[in-house]
């Protein structure tokens, strides 16, 4: 986050608590991984801002994404963090309500004000802190079960993509004594240490992903979906490489579609020549990643759009999708969805407006690492996740960390 950006940011929010002092308490609806030019830890910056206007005694309750790395000056200045417990993050409106109703209790005395904070020492690769699937989905389910006598838990996995010291998954407990806090921290983050090696996975490169696909597709019924996670615009992507796409065609793969690629070129020559036309494309590759080269050849455009569409799965569902202009291209019997401006992959819609049902795709390439889950797990038959070369690697051992505290494992370490 630029300083010019923060700042002004900053600057309003402390305004407004500045006109309207004395406050009850403070809610606000935070992240937990900004990193801006200035700080490292932009959310306990923030905090701190907030707390020498309100003072000591009021009460700050912040919402956090799951995936916030938590530092000691956002614990300090804050009487509570409440982090999401789901990833693909569905449950943002459940998580204000919690921090509402928790900064409520506090406000009325109904909760206590002593806190603890654990840090994990390793890092939780994104794509494996998934909370459909183990073990980070038996983890969440422990969290209400500690929750009891107005006790609050949360364990945010943190965002391996930022270089702080403070980078990583944490535990954090409130509740009436010390002993009670340090007593629901530990028990967490014991549990979270103890499944370290389950933060793992299969990974395939992109002609074994499609391999597999074609042979476990064949009378399933239901698509193979494989997720192209290093590709992924939103953990720093470009969802512009091609190295799937290339796969399904050189396989001979039918029934099989790829998106959404991000191409304004591509997307505004397929426009030019409109549906039904043959159009010669350099598809993808604008990004310059090492090694990789366009995929060459001559696309049929099948279908256009204008990219304003509304969301209909978990995630985006009743969201103005304003993705550019759009296309479906076909090279071979493979299929290509094209926006002109980066989407995660993680919406029906995406496909269903330029013509795609994807519940009648054999093979479904996406440009995300979980959040697609909301919406295409349930149709598919089974989910590959594919590390083709791209900008965020899935291990985050590959990482060239600077800042990182010491002692702290890169990677899960294996069982």
């Amino acid at each position: 986050v630029s300083d010019d950006a923060f700042e002004r940011m900053a600057a309003m929010i402390i305004a407004e608590l500045a006109t309207g002092a004395p406050v009850d308490g403070v809610y606000l609806d935070l992240h937990g991984a900004m990193v801006t030019a200035s700080y490292d830890d932009g959310e306990g910056e923030l905090l701190r801002r907030v707390r020498a206007v309100v003072g000591d005694g009021v009460p700050i309750v912040a919402s956090l994404d799951l995936h916030a790395n938590i530092t000691r000056a956002m614990v300090e200045h804050s009487a509570a963090l409440i982090a999401f417990r789901t990833y693909p993050h569905v449950d943002m409106d459940v998580t204000g309500a919690r921090a509402a109703d928790h900064l409520l209790a506090l406000i009325a005395g109904r909760a206590g004000r002593a806190k603890a904070w654990r840090q994990a020492p390793f890092l939780i690769p994104l794509t494996w802190g998934c909370t459909l699937v183990e073990p980070a989905r038996s983890l969440y389910a422990r969290i209400p079960e500690l929750e009891r006598d107005g006790a609050c838990v949360s364990f945010a996995a943190g965002f391996p993509a930022a270089d702080i010291a403070d980078c990583g998954p944490s535990v954090v407990a409130y509740a009436r004594t010390q002993t009670e806090a340090d007593a629901l921290a530990d028990q967490l983050m014991a549990a979270v240490v103890a499944q370290e090696s389950a933060f793992a996975g299969r990974v395939y490169d992109a002609d074994e992903a499609v391999r597999v696909a074609l042979a476990r597709s064949d009378g399933a019924g239901r698509p193979v979906v494989l997720a192209d996670t290093q590709d992924n615009p939103g953990a720093g992507g470009n969802a512009d490489t091609v190295w799937l796409l290339d796969a399904l065609v050189r396989q001979g793969a039918q029934r099989a579609v790829v998106g959404v690629l991000h191409d304004v070129d591509a997307a505004a020559a397929c426009h030019a020549a409109g549906e039904g036309a043959m159009v010669d494309l350099a598809l993808g590759a604008r990004c310059a990643q090492p090694g990789h080269r366009p995929l060459r050849g001559r696309f049929r455009v099948e279908r256009l759009g204008d990219g304003e569409f509304t969301g209909t799965g978990p995630m985006f569902l009743g969201a103005r999708m304003r993705l550019g202009p759009m296309a479906l291209v076909e090279i071979a019997g493979v299929r290509a969805v094209l926006a002109s401006k980066k989407a995660q992959a993680a919406d029906q819609s995406m496909f269903r407006h330029v013509g795609i049902e994807p519940a009648e795709q054999r093979i479904i390439a996406l440009k995300s690492s979980v959040h697609f889950r909301a919406d295409f797990q349930p149709i598919a038959a089974e989910i590959l996740v594919v590390a083709t070369p791209g900008p965020m690697p899935i291990d985050p051992g590959q990482l060239p960390f600077r800042r990182l505290r010491p002692g702290v494992r890169r990677s899960p370490r294996p069982g």
